[in-house]
């Protein structure tokens, strides 16, 4: 039985692994996004991370692509009950609004709601800081939260000072304050949590989710040189992990993987899940093999030996 863990002080409580829906309905059309999703679930997962502006990026695409095929897929499955949903707030939707404004907010959930198909978010992201005060921003979560549109709100790419100037905010305005935090880190991206994020969201009871686990697919072991870039849309994005440290992790997480008869990146996974401070990585699959690989993480213990090993070699 997967352990499911506490996310901070709220009441969510997840398996340790989060499927990024980053993908739904862009690099995973409706028929690949309800099949990976299936087998998400299927291997134990039960949270699922996404974001209004995902995936206006896309050509044709305006945002809310994400939370469209997540809504038609949950009112298909009818298991709603057993997931964990999480959704941002704050991006450029293209309609010249955006930020943590109250009025923007007010706006965004009810979209966002109504593309979800549901009546309450789990938790609710501010995407990026701004310079909105900290208590319009979080006054406005809590009335969202007496409304039962929301459980609970957090944060994505805020620093320390960020969050303790939020924290004081909440404090100030007796709010409640952001109990998550999603911030990037994995094997490779490691000094912006751990110079400070780490140790603040560990003593304040902060959960993590962290978001690039597995450093834009880098770890995954699918890119080894330039001339990887074309296997995947996003394979441009890793050229600057191309260099001595980044193979000195992959030849670790080949070892490691080895030893355990398991993929690169479920190891890369699996020595999130044991990091300090984390309560869990988010990662994206587009196939139903990708999706299965994430929840093997889930069974995956790495060895002290296998930890000393990757953090060896994934130091700057």
């Amino acid at each position: 039985m997967i352990k499911k863990r506490r996310l901070g002080r709220t009441d969510l409580m997840i398996a340790p692994i989060v499927f990024g829906g980053n993908v739904l309905g862009w690099t995973a059309d409706a028929k690949a996004s309800f099949e990976v999703l299936d087998r998400f679930v299927a291997g134990g997962g039960d949270a699922i991370d996404t974001a209004d502006v995902y995936s206006r990026w896309a050509p044709s695409h305006v945002g809310g692509e994400s939370e469209r095929v997540l809504g038609d897929w949950m009112r298909a499955r009818g298991n709603r009950a057993q997931l964990t949903i999480i959704t941002k707030v704050g991006s450029d939707m293209g309609d010249g609004k955006k930020g943590l404004k109250a009025v923007y907010i007010e706006k965004a959930c009810e979209a966002s709601l109504k593309r979800l198909g549901i009546e309450t978010i789990d938790l609710y992201l501010s995407h990026q800081p701004d310079d909105t005060p900290h208590e319009e921003t979080l006054e406005a979560y809590a009335k969202l939260k007496a409304q039962g549109k929301i459980r609970w709100c957090g944060a994505s790419n805020f620093s320390v000072s960020q969050l303790r100037a939020a924290e004081a905010a909440a404090a100030k305005t007796h709010v409640p304050r952001y109990e998550a935090l999603q911030p990037e880190y994995n094997l490779y991206d490691r000094a912006g949590f751990e110079a400070g994020l780490r140790d603040y969201c560990v003593s304040q009871e902060i959960g993590v989710i962290v978001y690039f686990a597995l450093a834009k697919g880098f770890l995954s072991g699918k890119y080894r040189s330039a001339a990887d870039h074309s296997k995947s849309v996003r394979g441009g994005g890793i050229g600057g992990y191309l260099n001595s440290r980044g193979n000195r992790i992959l030849a670790a997480l080949d070892q490691a993987a080895e030893r355990h008869r398991a993929e690169p990146a479920e190891v890369a996974l699996a020595w999130l899940m044991q990091a300090k401070g984390v309560t869990a990585p988010i990662a994206s699959a587009t196939n139903a093999a990708q999706a299965e690989s994430l929840t093997n993480a889930l069974r995956l213990s790495l060895s002290a030996a296998d930890v000393a090993e990757l953090d060896t070699a994934s130091r700057p």
